[in-house]
């Protein structure tokens, strides 16, 4: 039973950790925690478009599935009666997975993905898909088929994207956790303009089998949470090897809650000035700035370091024709047949990537090898780099229905093959979230988690709600 005095409100912003302590203490149970979350998002769907599909049925068959069992004693774990949500592109059996695009509005999949078969298997409950930019390409958060969600925090600013419905839902307390994809920073953008943690995992970390894909050679699964916590959690049990994604099979293991919570004095990192900071608002360079003398007083050895590969990768921007070549290969035959019905600005991105020449794109893949390898050796002497997770905050809808540039160096990251986490590290003068990006080594999701946990430790920008909510 809800203690007395505990609103739905409250249960609907407490973190996955938070609500796992109180099923055990017997302070609440899964099906009120299920309700509660239903009425908001009965209550705010229209308001924040965060949702495409909201599986209540589903919902309230799980959470009264976890509530037995662990009244039974049968505890499947920390994500035992967690409610969750899924970005709209991973498929769900029986239930209709749109991609954010309208020619796939009845489509409804036999098959659950592997990520959303590991989240049942852990006991979560399902709320339902998420909104998202249609099949992901796009960083804005903007669909015109299901209505471009408002970001929290102000609604005449974009959320993010292409994980737009997740990162609203997971801020405006319509989910626990979500899951998002990132191909060029569609889990850090929405993280870092909403206000919540978003973990980009290394390609190979978490399988995508039965998730609808931009670039197969980009596209990476992670949490979009309210902690760092949460995003190792969450993590932990969408992980691992999976035969139906090949690039899963030869990924080293490793549990990222073991050292989570150790000390992390005298861990290295490294502040790279260029490209990451360069043009970036001075609010949000007066943030970071802060965030770092944070990490600096918990015993973290911080030092100025170049990293040329990122400069190279962000000025030449192969990461993006990639996405282009790849995207269209894989809808190029929904382009030919039903283009017109696309997006205007999401058919403009694929049509480019008919243009490329196979000879452009083989090189293309043959530059990113030597690439990767410099930057793992050139991050050989750090932990990790930090910088901002966008240069700017969260922009207005109209400005960039306008056509202003908005420069994005997120993408980095995904050309590179590394792994990063967004954590909340301040709010602007007009109230706005401001992301702060630890980038990470391939495959060392642990490490990257363990300096923004304890970065989390020392501060409370994360605990924030948007107003109104």
């Amino acid at each position: 039973m809800r203690e007395a005095g505990v609103t739905e409100r409250d249960l609907s912003f407490l973190t996955a950790a938070e609500l796992a302590l109180c099923y055990r203490r017997g302070e609440v149970s899964p099906v009120e925690v299920a309700e509660a979350f239903l009425a908001r998002i009965e209550r705010y769907r229209a308001e924040t478009a965060a949702y495409i599909t909201v599986t209540a049925a589903r919902a309230r068959a799980d959470a009264k599935a976890a509530e037995t069992a662990l009244r039974a004693g049968n505890d499947l774990g920390p994500l035992h009666g967690i409610p969750v949500a899924l970005k709209d592109l991973c498929d769900t059996a029986g239930i209709r997975t749109t991609s954010g695009a309208a020619v796939r509005t009845g489509y409804v999949p036999q098959r659950s993905s592997r990520v959303a078969a590991k989240l049942a298997r852990a006991g979560t409950v399902l709320l339902g898909k998420t909104n998202m930019v249609e099949f992901a390409f796009g960083p804005f958060g903007l669909n015109p088929h299901f209505g471009t969600p408002p970001n929290p925090w102000d609604a005449e600013r974009v959320p993010g994207g292409s994980s737009s419905g997740s990162g609203v839902a997971v801020a405006a307390g319509l989910a626990t956790a979500a899951i998002g994809t990132d191909t060029g920073g569609s889990v850090r953008i929405p993280a870092a303009f909403c206000g919540i943690t978003g973990l980009k995992t290394t390609v190979g970390r978490v399988s995508r089998a039965g998730v609808t894909p931009l670039s197969g050679t980009l596209d990476s699964v992670g949490p979009m949470v309210r902690c760092v916590e949460d995003a190792a959690l969450v993590f932990s049990a969408i992980a691992g090897p999976d035969p139906a994604d090949p690039s899963t099979l030869s990924c080293p293991a490793g549990d990222v809650l073991v050292g989570l919570k150790r000390t992390v004095a005298g861990m290295r990192v490294g502040v790279v000035r260029a490209p990451f900071f360069e043009g970036a608002d001075p609010e949000v360079v007066a943030a970071v700035e802060a965030a770092v003398q944070v990490l600096s007083g918990l015993g973290v050895l911080v030092e100025e370091m170049a990293f040329p590969e990122a400069r190279q990768t962000a000025e030449e921007d192969d990461n993006l024709v990639l996405m282009r070549t790849e995207g269209y290969a894989v809808h190029r035959q929904a382009l030919a047949e039903s283009g017109e019905v696309f997006a205007p600005r999401v058919r403009q991105r694929l049509e480019q990537g008919e243009a490329v020449s196979a000879a452009d794109y083989i090189e293309i893949v043959r530059r990113r090898g030597p690439m990767m390898r410099s930057a793992r050796e050139r991050l050989a002497g750090v932990e990790a780099v930090v910088g901002p997770t966008m240069l700017t905050p969260a922009p207005r809808l109209a400005d960039l229905e306008a056509g202003e540039p908005i420069r994005l160096d997120t993408r980095v990251v995904n050309w590179l093959g590394l792994c990063a986490v967004s954590v909340p590290c301040g709010f602007t003068s007009r109230g706005l979230p401001v992301g702060l990006q630890l980038i990470g080594k391939p495959f060392d999701e642990a490490t990257i988690l363990r300096l923004a946990y304890a970065y989390q430790q020392a501060t409370s920008w994360h605990a924030r709600r948007p107003p109104g909510f």
